[in-house]
């Protein structure tokens, strides 16, 4: 959600944006001895500064929604960065729930079809996008989400699926991933019996494969189909597949595991695998196999053996971000795929219609056994809800979910906040209004995608630049025109890093210089001025990463490759200018290089803190009391190290000081500010 932040300039603080379970803000001290030109401040005076919601309210991100049989208004979904939210009203308006836990990002939620007061949440998203964000373990509440209390699997970080025995609300099976960026212990499939007091890892194939799915059959809880997936995330690369992946079936409830190979499933190295178990015929199981020859599977004798029903590419494509397939419960030929399209299938597989959902990217989707016209869908746009079996769908315009990159402010009064949201649009919205409510009147599309910084003209707040990718836009509100500003206009997609003239990151930096508002800068693996808003860039450094080119080759693999600027690495992923000197720039790298200019570009050196390598530096802070004082950011959790980097220099970078102490470990951080 979009805050603001109002700093009182006369003092000297830090603000940590530290990633924990959840965003956190933290204050920090900069110097014990406040400076001699600030006043004394009564600190009582900070405790005015309140948190308000101001939106927008358009959903983000979310994988799991759970409908409650015999309750035909009351859903719950799971938000990957807004936590657990629930509607009694049937979407019309949804209250968090999740508010006062640790963690936000939830990657399933299931309730006991025996005891709906009891729910269970697999905290931190599967989905293995750049951003994923990871969990803290399960959750249970038995008073249909108003407590919540954590039940372990602390370590397992990413959650795929949860499922309970449809008579025994302690009997729980959950498909735990385990660390994305990393080899980890406590990841596969898990079982309790006793309502998580005690777990037990019942199925695990090594460090690097974990749980992605699990299902019970509603009519014989001793019949269990899991899947588990190889895979890891680097910064500069994704792989999905390898030989820990597989498909497994158990007759004894999760207690013991045979794997499923052969008779009909495809050979060779398999990727990310989808079940499903028809609830109106418990022979019928489905499967979406991510592989060379994968597709849809579908088994008519509890999964002896199997055919490929379809291997339409709409069903494949990003097979490690989808691959999620659901069985009705009444009809055994109906079965739904979930891609950038939810897609429903009437004969067994063999041919689908596009439903008309809410927005796309489909990840989760709960079907009422006791009438399949209810339907919960959870997407990239949030949660809706259809009671004519996806005709029509609930709004999701009223779900402060999103996730927001970089956030900007103009110099109105009262002002306007500005900021990216994933798999939308960027975004303009008032700080406040005459009315005393901010709605849909009060924000606007601001011309540019989904990643990136939004940044309005100091002096015109109506020129809005942004950037998205590579491509960097000039929009004018009251014209409602838009023009192309980028350094390199070219579409690199499904192109390796390593083959582009410039490698431009999914993020890249922007601004507007704060001596020049004529002067804009960005950065690919250089820096880029342009000192006529745009209309032309000159090149002002040459390469200031490590160049590595092992690490700027396609991304992807071994089945398929996925290659966007997601992956593309030896960026400069950071970039600040000098409040106090003219033409003294700091550049920062997502491969752990800091270089500083103090003549707009002219010469360059390299001021590195001494650090751990490969580091992405998040965020630099250039000084707006001292010219040659600056902060450094440094983030290494997709290297699976969650412990917090952050830098202090008070002589442009000859010498750096760690100044992390208060920051507890495992909070990484983002981004620090005085």
């Amino acid at each position: 959600m979009f805050v603001p932040l109002i700093l009182f300039r006369p003092v000297r603080f830090l603000l940590v944006g530290v990633s924990t379970a959840a965003l956190l803000l933290s204050v920090v001290a900069a110097d014990p001895t406040p400076s001699a030109a600030a006043p004394a401040i009564d600190q009582k005076l900070f405790g005015g500064m309140k948190w308000r919601q101001v939106g927008p309210f358009r959903g983000g991100r979310a994988l799991a929604i759970e409908g409650v049989p015999g309750e035909p208004n009351t859903y719950y979904f799971g938000g990957v960065a807004g936590g657990v939210w629930k509607t009694t009203d049937g979407g019309a308006n949804w209250t968090p729930l999740f508010d006062k836990e640790a963690i936000s990002s939830i990657g399933a939620i299931a309730l006991a079809p025996s005891d709906h007061n009891i729910v269970y949440v697999g905290t931190g998203e599967a989905a293995m996008r750049g951003n994923v964000t990871y969990g803290a373990g399960m959750y249970k509440s038995s008073d249909a989400g108003k407590t919540w209390t954590n039940i372990g699997l602390k370590d397992s970080r990413q959650i795929g699926r949860v499922v309970v025995d449809p008579k025994n609300p302690d009997v729980v099976l959950v498909a735990a991933f385990g660390h994305a960026f990393g080899p980890n212990q406590e990841r596969g499939i898990f079982r309790t019996s006793d309502g998580g007091k005690t777990w037990a890892k019942v199925l695990y194939k090594d460090e690097n494969t974990g749980g992605i799915d699990v299902v019970i059959d509603p009519h014989n809880s001793n019949l269990v189909f899991a899947a588990l997936w190889q895979a890891r995330r680097q910064p500069w690369n994704f792989s999905s597949g390898g030989p820990g992946s597989g498909l497994y079936r158990s007759e004894d409830g999760g207690v013991t595991w045979k794997q499923l190979q052969g008779n009909g499933l495809p050979d060779g190295i398999l990727g990310r695998i989808g079940v499903a178990i028809s609830g109106a015929d418990s022979d019928r199981v489905y499967a979406i196999v991510e592989a060379k020859e994968g597709g849809i599977f579908r088994s008519e004798d509890g999964g002896g053996k199997w055919t490929r029903v379809n291997d339409d590419g709409r069903f494949r494509q990003r097979a490690w971000y989808f691959s999620n397939i659901f069985a009705d419960p009444k009809a055994p030929d109906t079965v739904y795929v979930l891609n950038t399209g939810l897609f429903r299938s009437v004969d067994g597989g063999k041919t689908f219609t596009l439903l008309p959902a809410r927005h796309g990217d489909h990840h989760g989707l709960w079907i009422d056994p006791e009438n399949p016209q209810r339907i919960g869908n959870a997407n990239d746009g949030g949660a809706s809800v259809s009671m004519d079996g996806g005709k029509t769908w609930t709004t999701q315009g009223n779900q402060p979910t999103a996730q927001f990159y970089h956030v900007a402010v103009d110099n109105a009064f009262p002002y306007h906040i500005y900021g990216a949201q994933q798999d939308n649009s960027n975004v303009c919205i008032a700080s406040r209004t005459d009315t005393g409510i901010i709605g849909p009147q009060d924000w606007y599309p601001a011309g540019g995608g989904e990643c990136g910084f939004v940044i309005p003209d100091p002096r015109d707040r109506h020129i809005i630049y942004s950037n998205n990718e590579g491509f960097l836009t000039r929009y004018d509100k009251n014209k409602e025109q838009y023009q192309d500003l980028s350094v390199l206009p070219l579409d690199n997609s499904g192109h390796g890093a390593a083959d582009n003239i410039h490698r431009f990151q999914w993020v890249s930096p922007l601004l507007i210089s704060a001596h020049d508002p004529e002067t804009i800068y960005t950065a690919g693996e250089a820096v880029f001025r342009s000192t006529d808003h745009g209309q032309s860039w000159a090149q002002i450094s040459g390469d200031l990463t490590r160049n590595d080119k092992s690490k700027q080759q396609p991304s992807g693999g071994p089945i398929q490759l996925d290659i966007t600027s997601v992956e593309y690495y030896d960026t400069v992923f950071a970039l600040a200018e000098s409040p106090k000197r003219k033409g003294m720039l700091w550049a920062g790298t997502d491969d752990g290089l800091v270089h500083v200019t103090t003549d707009d570009g002219a010469h360059w050196a390299n001021v590195s803190p001494k650090m751990p390598e490969w580091g992405t530096v998040d965020l630099i802070e250039a000084s707006p009391h001292d010219a040659n004082t600056a902060y450094v950011a440094v983030d290494r959790h997709r290297l699976d190290d969650l412990k917090p980097y952050i830098y202090k220099t008070a002589n442009a970078g000859k010498t750096w000081t760690a100044i992390t102490s208060g920051i507890p470990e495992g909070a990484f951080v983002r981004a620090v500010r005085e």
